[in-house]
């Protein structure tokens, strides 16, 4: 969940944890990592969310957040209901607090058992190796060779911009080659703002069940909204001001009568106060409002590549946000417009 003031996940999540064990099999553990301010507030239990005391006491206390990510696990690799193998992982790299999780399988990453089989990417070299995996499993591998690639790119806290094509690179490096076998779903947080989702949907040989990602944005107009898994549904337009705005990205929909995009094969998207963007060159905007890795603002010149306003053509929204941006034709100013969309909130999700 990425939102643009402080709100809690209690609906959300209320439904989610059921699929730990209830209403779906992913029965392997559960975590929630939760930013706020600087640090990142993390809860992992061995036990299925669905039953986890952990996940019901998070369910019912409300902790108010920009950002956050949530996983439930089903074991394909790494021993099952293994603490050291929950997800969401963390680390901390420039003073900043990165956390990860993962649906799917990854080839490349899979039977690490030492250093000499360790995948890197990008620039990364044996020497360059900091961060390893605590657990067994591929997913906290690629986290770490994320990590490890962005330390040896960059010697400081990178621009939103650098970060978004060098993510972007790391991600299809991962997939390149394995195309096929790969299912990569990743969320990565990185900051108490900044959010990246990145989709490889597929099944696997032999299951129906498709893994991939949707999201949904929670603004203006309000309306409804009836949980799956769970007879709980909310009346947004009672607990909402014509402000507000969320972001919430699962790995199927949450609700019943809520849009809800699927991420195309390939697809990155860095969400920031509840928004979506697309491209590297948009995120330059949001950097310029000070919420960059190093809260520090571009000094764009005629050499520059990246542009200082977001260009709506590239940021991802579902049919509401849609609708709502088309208005502006009529006169309004579309950056103006913008920065003010960045500045809604959203209470209670």
């Amino acid at each position: 969940m990425n939102c643009a003031e402080k709100t809690d996940f209690c609906f959300s999540f209320a439904g989610f944890r059921l699929r730990g064990g209830k209403s779906d099999k992913h029965t392997d553990g559960s975590g929630l990592a939760i930013y706020e301010g600087r640090a990142l507030r993390t809860f992992i239990d061995n036990l299925p969310a669905a039953r986890s005391p952990l996940a019901e006491m998070v369910s019912n206390y409300p902790i108010k957040t920009l950002n956050m990510i949530s996983h439930i696990r089903y074991a394909t690799q790494g021993s099952a209901c293994d603490l050291a193998n929950v997800h969401p992982f963390q680390r901390e790299m420039w003073g900043i607090q990165w956390c990860f999780c993962h649906n799917g399988d990854m080839p490349k990453f899979s039977n690490i058992n030492d250093s000499s089989d360790y995948c890197m990417l990008g620039k990364t070299t044996i020497d360059d190796v900091v961060y390893t995996p605590v657990g067994d499993t591929d997913s906290e591998a690629a986290f770490c060779a994320i990590l490890n690639a962005l330390k040896a790119e960059f010697d400081s806290p990178p621009t939103l911009p650098e970060l978004y094509k060098t993510i972007q690179c790391l991600c299809h490096e991962i997939v390149e080659g394995e195309e096929s076998e790969t299912i990569c779903n990743i969320l990565l947080g990185c900051s108490e703002y900044t959010l990246f989702a990145f989709s490889w949907p597929g099944a696997r040989p032999g299951s129906k069940v498709w893994n991939g990602l949707y999201y949904t944005i929670r603004q203006p107009p309000f309306t409804s909204a009836e949980l799956i898994d769970m007879d709980y549904a909310v009346d947004f337009s009672k607990v909402t001001t014509s402000t507000d705005r969320v972001a919430v990205i699962t790995t199927k929909p949450l609700t019943k009568n809520e849009t809800w995009v699927e991420m195309q094969r390939g697809d990155l998207l860095m969400f920031d106060k509840g928004l979506p963007y697309s491209q590297a060159a948009d995120c330059a905007f949001i950097e310029n409002e000070g919420r960059g890795l190093s809260r520090r603002k571009l000094s764009c010149d005629s050499n520059d590549t990246f542009v200082t306003d977001a260009s709506l053509e590239s940021i991802m929204v579902p049919v509401e946000v849609a609708t709502l941006t088309n208005t502006m034709a009529g006169g309004t100013d579309v950056n103006e417009r913008v920065a003010e969309m960045m500045t809604q909130t959203l209470p209670h999700h």
